[in-house]
C-alpha cells in the first residue's frame, strides 16, 4: 500500500513520523481517511483521527513523510526499544539491541553488514508482529506494508 496523491497534489494517505511516533493514514471504504498511531507500550495501533488534519496540513516541524520501508524500520525501532514481551519477535529485538549496543559502546556507525542485518531483522519482525496483531483483532494491523 503506497501513498495516494490527489489532483490537487496533496498526499492523502501514507506514512509519517508525528512527534517521533509512527503514524499511518489510510483510506476508508467510504472514501474518508483513518489514522493509526503506534502504541509504544503494546506495539499495537491506536486510532488517531484527531491528528489527520495536523499531519496533512501542517507539514514541517515535527511531522515527516516516510516511505513504507522507512516507516517499517521506524515502527520496529520503537517496538524494539519500548515494547516488552516474550517469544521469537522479542528475541529478535534483543539481537538488534545487542548490535546497537556494541556500535554505541565503540562510538561508531554500523558496519554495512550490521546495517543490512538490522534492516532485514526489522522487516521480518514487523511482519511477525503485525500478523500477531491481526490474529488478536487489531484493526490497524497490516503486515503487507513490509512486503509491498
Amino acid at each position: 500500500m503506497g501513498m495516494t496523491e490527489t489532483t490537487d497534489g496533496l498526499t492523502r494517505t501514507g506514512y509519517y513520523d508525528y512527534y517521533d511516533t509512527p503514524v499511518k493514514i489510510l483510506p476508508t471504504t467510504e472514501g474518508g481517511l483513518i489514522a493509526w498511531r503506534l502504541d509504544r507500550q503494546t506495539g499495537g495501533w491506536r486510532p488517531a483521527n484527531d491528528i489527520i488534519d495536523e499531519i496533512l496540513f501542517a507539514m514541517g516541524g515535527d511531522v515527516f513523510v516516510r516511505s513504507a520501508e522507512r516507516f517499517v524500520q521506524r515502527v520496529e525501532e520503537e517496538r524494539g526499544r519500548y515494547t516488552k514481551g516474550d517469544g521469537p519477535v522479542f528475541a529478535l529485538y534483543e539481537t538488534v539491541n545487542a548490535i546497537e549496543d556494541v556500535a554505541i559502546a565503540e562510538g561508531r556507525a554500523y558496519t554495512p553488514e550490521e546495517a543490512a542485518l538490522i534492516t532485514g531483522i526489522r522487516r521480518r519482525t514487523f511482519v511477525m508482529f503485525e500478523e500477531q496483531l491481526q490474529q488478536a483483532g487489531d484493526p490497524g494491523a497490516d503486515p503487507t506494508i513490509a512486503t509491498g
